[in-house]
């Protein structure tokens, strides 16, 4: 059993662990440790580790904090060392400040000071939520199925404010589709262009039908999606061959309007009549959380009583465990500091801002647990 510290104090001890994915460094037994009177689940496959902790407080709603304690490679041009957590100006330096653990912070700390609840409270951690994910949060959500555990609603301590904390709540993100298209031509001299197939020839007049146009419309909870050229080659870097095919690679970052079968319609009749070969891979999938769920409305609630602030609700951004949680139609939303350093040299936080999110998933854990009472009187 630790000693109980403040969401500073712990967000310090979590920075030193050097958990680049997928070791976890030894940051998962410390927060299981810290949350003595919780019962423990791991399930780790593959050097991943997977770590669910849960209460049972009462009867009501089960409520869940996900996360990851994984972090980037720190990479070059840090002024201080990325793992001794540097204090400056109010600010606080190293890798993971940001992405993710000061809402690991926030959300275990509120856990550990949590003395009543409606229902169950539990927190979900990977140590591959910066790799490939294959082994990692969406493992212990099949464990979790299949054991009937999964919570009702989840928060993802993600860093989702834009600008000012507290300025916005993730309740969705698109999907990623990759694609790989080789247009088939016939190789030849460059001097006899009616001998050859010049593939590039036959696909240029159709590229700006092809990519850059709104895929669908988008709707209030989605921008259009749209298909994004990522790379074109052919040929072999010479002035005097004509090359024998072209390859292009795209994404399509999707949302829940456009999917992996309407992307393959539109590539083939942009190319009617061209000969090619297209393969598709959905990297992963859209979701998005309703606006009235009871985790949006309590988020909303919780932000505005302890920032004053009136969260937008975007689906905007990359791709988060998040996602695998919306596959299971759990409810959830993702709130943490602002996001404006992660992944790069000198990554930093606010203390206000940490000091800020654990006041705000206590807010949560309060309202969610009264907002069941009042239903259940």
């Amino acid at each position: 059993m630790h000693t109980e510290m403040n969401v500073t104090d712990l967000f310090l001890k979590l920075l030193s662990f050097p958990s680049i994915t997928p070791d976890d460094a030894g940051s998962l037994a410390f927060i299981e440790q810290y949350l003595d009177g919780f019962e423990a689940l791991y399930l780790n496959k593959e050097g991943v580790k997977n770590l669910f902790l849960y209460k049972k407080f009462g009867e009501g709603e089960h409520l869940c904090f996900a996360g990851h304690v994984d972090v980037v490679p720190p990479g070059d041009k840090w002024e201080s060392n990325p793992f001794v957590p540097l204090v400056k100006d109010g600010k606080i330096y190293a890798r993971g400040a940001q992405d993710m653990k000061s809402g690991v912070a926030a959300f275990v700390q509120v856990l550990k000071e949590t003395k009543t609840f409606s229902g169950t409270l539990s927190l979900l951690l990977t140590s591959d939520e910066e790799g490939d994910a294959k082994y990692g949060t969406v493992l212990m959500l099949e464990h979790l199925k299949n054991i009937g555990m999964l919570p009702d609603s989840c928060i993802v301590a993600e860093p989702t404010c834009e600008e000012v904390f507290g300025d916005a709540i993730k309740i969705g993100r698109r999907g990623s589709i990759n694609g790989y298209l080789t247009i088939d031509g016939k190789q030849g001299h460059a001097a006899y262009p009616e001998k050859a197939v010049n593939p590039v020839h036959l696909v240029a007049p159709r590229l700006g039908a092809l990519a850059g146009i709104n895929l669908d419309e988008g709707d209030a909870d989605f921008a259009p999606s749209k298909m994004v050229i990522t790379d074109i080659r052919g040929g072999m870097e010479v002035t005097n061959v004509t090359p024998g095919e072209l390859k292009i690679m795209f994404n399509v970052r999707n949302s829940t309007n456009t999917t992996q079968e309407s992307v393959r319609l539109h590539v083939e009749k942009v190319l009617e009549g061209i000969p090619h070969t297209l393969e598709l891979k959905q990297g992963s999938f859209p979701f998005v959380t309703r606006r009235d769920a009871k985790i949006v409305k309590v988020m909303e609630k919780s932000i505005d009583a302890v920032t004053g602030a009136r969260p937008k609700l975007s689906t905007a951004g990359g791709t988060s465990d998040a996602r695998f949680m919306g596959a299971y139609g759990i409810d959830v939303v993702e709130f943490g500091v602002v996001n404006d350093t992660i992944h790069a040299p000198n990554e930093r936080t606010s203390i206000e801002e940490v000091e800020g999110l654990y006041r705000v998933f206590g807010e949560v854990v309060r309202r969610f647990s009264a907002d069941a009472e009042k239903a259940n009187p």
